[in-house]
């Protein structure tokens, strides 16, 4: 070692951190997570949720179809709802906003179309399940049917012209016992003396040697109430039946599940 070498102990670093800079918090972007009972969905119980003796097809099978609601009925056509409501709720939403079976049968197919749980398959099932329940109706009517009153005549007709959406006039052939020969739809749209002409009302009579006739038309409002037009062409008729030795046993006014026989009103 040298004299007067002096020695300097060597002073450790101090260590120093990096001052990180400050972030300002902005509380609009903070996210607020929703908390459990916000996040709860709302539930809507199905028909599987219902007490199997309840469900319109166990109802169906054991106690027969004539127990069912018309929503019953109608819900087992449907099969499913939606996420919004069961298929009985729709059932019954659809056969109150369309006024019942009838108002579902004069509906445009792409009316029901756009109903929110229908669709085209559904829309399909239920007019083919109405249109059966109309032609069975019908073909019970038909077979021999023999008319001794007014009602027996609107109940023929009911089925088919109470539900139509313009007018049309039905001429019924009759035999000697009032037995139904012939059924024939003549005259679709306004039935009124202007188009209406008692040789072509009588003469499907004529060619089957029928000594009577009945015509039906039907008012789409629903409202049978016979309109002076009405009266008018019955008197024509009426007239002209005496000239070709063919009785008018009526004339019946359809309306909405209701009827109006002018023969009782006008006593010819």
């Amino acid at each position: 070692m040298c004299v007067g070498t002096r020695l300097i102990a060597s002073r450790p670093w101090k260590e120093q951190r990096p001052i990180m800079p400050a972030v300002e918090k902005k509380s609009d972007n903070i996210v607020a997570f929703p908390t459990k009972s916000e996040t709860k969905l709302e539930y809507h119980p199905t028909i599987h949720d219902m007490p199997s003796e309840e469900r319109p097809r166990e109802r169906l099978r054991n106690h027969g179809a004539r127990v069912l609601s018309n929503a019953e009925l109608l819900a087992i056509i449907l099969r499913t709802g939606t996420t919004q409501e069961n298929v009985i709720e729709l059932a019954g939403k659809l056969l109150h906003n369309y006024g019942g079976f009838g108002g579902l049968m004069r509906a445009e197919f792409m009316q029901l179309c756009a109903e929110y749980g229908l669709g085209e398959a559904k829309t399909a099932q239920l007019k083919a399940a109405l249109e059966i329940g109309r032609r069975l109706g019908v073909a019970q009517n038909e077979e021999k049917y023999q008319i001794k009153s007014p009602l027996d005549a609107a109940n023929l007709v009911m089925m088919e012209m109470t539900f139509l959406d313009h007018e049309q006039m039905r001429i019924l052939t009759l035999d000697t016992k009032n037995q139904v020969v012939e059924n024939i739809s003549r005259y679709q749209g306004t039935v009124n003396s202007s188009v209406l002409r008692a040789a072509e009302v009588y003469r499907p009579a004529v060619i089957r040697n029928c000594p009577g006739v009945i015509i039906c038309h039907n008012h789409p409002s629903g409202d049978p109430t016979p309109s002076p037009e009405d009266i008018a062409v019955t008197e024509q008729l009426v007239q002209a039946g005496r000239q070709l030795d063919i009785e008018l046993v009526d004339h019946l006014i359809i309306g909405n599940q209701r009827y109006i026989s002018l023969k009782e009103r006008m006593k010819w």
